[in-house]
């Protein structure tokens, strides 16, 4: 087996795997979970730590077991038409279309607009230099272990680092933690496992691959095992490094009702804790987490998603860069609630898709041998999801007749679908 990497170059390459994947969705999530779980805080966030942690880790995995370099390669047992597809939309879903605008809106929304006001022009501009210091990096891919591992992560966390020791040191509540909200009150491991599959980032762990792996390589690991195994202790300790932080997250949320009242979501939690803690500098201190979060998380989009294209189809990694940093910029105009609104549908369906490849991929050397269950398992899987699709259409179209009957079809004939957990059953079918 070729030589493995010392311990430093271990822990730069999962510095970049927790730099990837921790955005400012990740922020948000466990402080509202901490918020309503209150009392049921310790079992809804092991929960979430489940699907929030491990499932991107075994995609990063997954994605080296098979020696495939990228999720195309990883797909194409299925057949090659759809590989190509499903790269494709996955692609462009954390992408262009959805993801990468979403960095933006959400640095503003959150980080920029309490101290510069709201508007679109100020939006406009804000944008537009959020995507060009996401180029300057983007256009050098090279070095994108050392742009997102060895300095924006870093910084990230000292920024969060101190919100999270005043916590530790000066917590806001040191009495009973209030009674979980009715979705926690019955369950709360559930609904934490549901919160953390939501997160999506099984989604990114196959996106991501190609740029890990990538990494790795010019860190000098060779061959399909030891990359399995390098790859193996970075997600591992980058998911460690997820784990300490997602809790951290959600004991601020759950400890936050003895300093102000209900936070409107998990943002206006650490917000206003931030303000708690550090006074008028806190403003600035969450600005700063927010924007360095989501501008490591973007520069990895763009990075992935422009390699990935480059592969795939004629143009080169500049002109495809150049292209999605301009979609990216268009569409983050248009605000992150129309974002988000159209996001959800398409990630509900590729969600379960991607979660079953992670599977599949763990089990790759069957799989190699039975692809015919493969495809089984995936088409059972993506027919069970486009239920899932047309649960989270908006609201307009989600209450349509067609879509009503078919949505109440799917809650009557699969179980676990008013959870989101539809496709589990038919992917369990596919397989036998």
């Amino acid at each position: 087996m070729p030589p493995r990497l010392r311990p430093g170059q271990t822990l730069l390459l999962a510095s970049l795997v927790f730099g990837l994947f921790f955005g400012a969705g990740n922020l948000i999530f466990p402080a509202g979970l901490g918020r309503d779980a209150g009392a049921a805080v310790t079992p809804a966030t092991l929960g979430f730590l489940v699907t929030a942690v491990g499932l991107p880790v075994l995609g990063i995995v997954a994605s080296a077991v098979t020696g495939a370099r990228s999720v195309r390669e990883m797909t194409a047992p299925v057949s090659r038409r759809f590989a190509v597809a499903f790269t494709c939309l996955l692609y462009l879903t954390i992408g262009p279309l959805f993801a990468i605008p979403r960095t933006a809106t959400v640095s503003y929304e959150i980080g920029v607009a309490p101290l510069a006001g709201d508007g679109g022009l100020r939006l406009l501009g804000f944008t537009a230099a959020f995507f060009a210091v996401a180029a300057v990096a983007a256009f050098r891919p090279g070095r994108l272990m050392e742009w997102v591992g060895r300095y924006l992560t870093p910084a990230f966390l000292v920024l969060l680092g101190a919100l999270m020791a005043a916590a530790v040191v000066a917590p806001m509540s040191t009495g009973a933690l209030p009674s979980p909200t009715p979705a926690y009150a019955d369950g709360a491991l559930v609904r934490g496992l549901l919160d953390g599959y939501n997160t999506m980032d099984a989604l990114a762990s196959l996106a991501f691959a190609v740029v890990i792996v990538d990494a790795a390589r010019r860190l000098g690991v060779t061959g399909p095992r030891r990359m399995a195994v390098e790859l193996g202790k970075a997600g591992l300790l980058g998911g460690a490094a997820m784990a300490v932080v997602y809790a951290s997250l959600a004991y601020v949320g759950a400890t936050s009702h003895g300093a102000f009242a209900q936070a409107a979501n998990g943002g206006d939690v650490l917000a206003r804790s931030a303000s708690h803690f550090f006074g008028a500098a806190g403003v600035y201190l969450i600005a700063a987490i927010v924007v360095v979060a989501c501008l490591k998380t973007c520069i990895g989009l763009i990075v992935a998603c422009t390699e990935m294209f480059a592969e795939m189809f004629p143009g080169s990694y500049r002109l495809w860069a150049s292209l999605f940093l301009v979609v990216s910029f268009a569409l983050a105009n248009l605000g992150l609630e129309a974002i988000i609104a159209w996001s959800v549908p398409v990630l509900m369906f590729l969600y379960p898709i991607a979660v079953v490849v992670i599977l599949l991929g763990l089990a790759w050397a069957w799989v190699r041998d039975h692809p015919a269950v493969a495809r089984w398992v995936v088409a059972c899987t993506g027919l069970a999801a486009f239920f899932d699709l047309l649960g989270a259409l908006p609201e307009a179209l989600a209450t349509t007749p067609p879509v009503t009957a078919l949505t109440g079809l799917a809650g009557r004939v699969l179980p676990g679908y008013a959870v989101g957990f539809g496709w589990v059953v038919p992917a369990l079918v596919g397989l036998v």
